[in-house]
């Protein structure tokens, strides 16, 4: 049996994307999976990867590193690589998987000239560039990084045709688009009634400006309820969330529940909104988690005009895409909803569902797995 190893420097039980790596390879795989615990349920050994501090004067060099442009000699200085490397180097495998760029070069050392598989997840050139420190820091870092490695990996995947251009454009490599898409869920729309009732949920974090759907319902009469799941992250930014949304009543802030339960929990509602302002590359190309949630709880789905996800609704008929980021824009598209019309965009969902879930995209995964272990025979 084929031995994977998989590499994240995440906390594994709560990263969606990786956690459906296991669920793919654990049965037909002899799979090893390294990361930040706790340990997540499944069929595999788990090895726990240390989180260690930094003191002031390692992050003095590193910033010094950083900006004379000694890059290698910051990536193998971070303890977290460096014991990372000391706890995995003994390890015997046949395919190593690393998510993000952090952990390929780690990977590409670890597998000793066997493949290495990359899922970069989003484009790690453009994270934060929305940040002045974090361009002036890390944009030629992830670049250099980028440049040097991405060309060793066997294969390389990525969330969305959009990050997948970007990457073969500046790159000249060819990701595969594996979606965020969680497994069927097997549910069914529910009846949809008066009040229409909008659910968002996920991480409460300034960079998403969740305040825009909040002002959206100024716009918006009482036909429509907000409820906002919310993962506190920024207790000043949650803070200031709950002040601006207590002036309205049909605001309401509930408990965030686990990430496998998350489709069943928001199947009662109407429709999932997600109104994301484009302030760096990742943003304009979202095409999150969250975006899959809501087809696979058989909601209609709200949204800007982020290419990515308004490509889909349009294609497969589930939802309203607003003209533009701004709040009232979205409320003009949803206004023109009514109960009936929200069933259909329910139902629509309801029959995307199976060919937007991780059982279309997660063969990819094992494909390659299949084709690069039958290449080093």
């Amino acid at each position: 049996m084929k031995k994977v190893l998989i590499i994240s420097f995440s906390v594994i039980q709560s990263d969606p994307r990786v956690m459906r790596q296991v669920r793919q390879l654990e049965f037909g795989c002899d799979l090893t999976v390294a990361g930040f615990g706790p340990k997540p349920s499944g069929r595999m050994r788990f090895i726990e990867l240390p989180k260690p501090r930094a003191s002031v004067a390692q992050k003095f060099w590193w910033v010094v590193k950083l900006f004379a442009g000694a890059f290698e000699s910051y990536y193998w200085g971070q303890p977290r690589v460096a014991l990372a490397f000391r706890v995995l180097r003994d390890l015997e495998t046949h395919i190593v998987i690393a998510n993000d760029l952090l952990a390929l070069p780690l990977a590409l050392k670890l597998a000793k000239g066997r493949p290495v598989v990359y899922d970069a997840h989003e484009y790690s050139p453009g994270e934060y560039e929305e940040q002045y420190l974090w361009r002036f820091l890390f944009s030629r870092y992830n670049d250099a990084l980028c440049r040097e490695y991405l060309p060793r990996a066997a294969s390389m995947m990525t969330v969305c045709q959009g990050i997948a251009d970007e990457y073969a454009k500046k790159y000249g490599v060819k990701p595969l688009v594996v979606h965020n898409a969680p497994i069927d869920q097997c549910l069914l729309p529910t009846p949809v009634q008066s009040p229409i009732r909008m659910i968002h949920h996920g991480i409460a974090s300034h960079v998403r400006h969740l305040e825009v759907m909040i002002d959206m319902m100024a716009y918006l009469d009482d036909r429509f309820t907000l409820d906002l799941m919310l993962v506190e992250v920024e207790a000043s930014y949650m803070t200031l969330l709950r002040q601006k949304a207590k002036r309205d009543a049909r605001i309401r802030f509930v408990e965030p529940v686990p990430m496998s339960e998350i489709c069943q929990r928001i199947n009662e509602y109407d429709v999932g909104v997600f109104l994301l302002p484009p302030v760096n590359f990742n943003y304009r190309f979202a095409l999150p988690n969250k975006f899959f949630e809501f087809v696979q709880a058989r909601l209609a789905v709200a949204i800007g005009p982020s290419p990515e996800m308004a490509a889909l609704v349009k294609r497969y008929g589930f939802g309203v895409v607003a003209d533009s980021f701004e709040p009232q824009a979205l409320a003009v598209a949803l206004a023109a909803l009514n109960t009936e019309k929200v069933r259909a965009l329910k139902e629509a969902s309801h029959r995307a569902a199976q060919l937007l879930s991780f059982e279309q995209f997660g063969q990819i995964i094992e494909s390659e797995i299949t084709r690069l272990s039958a290449a080093e025979k």
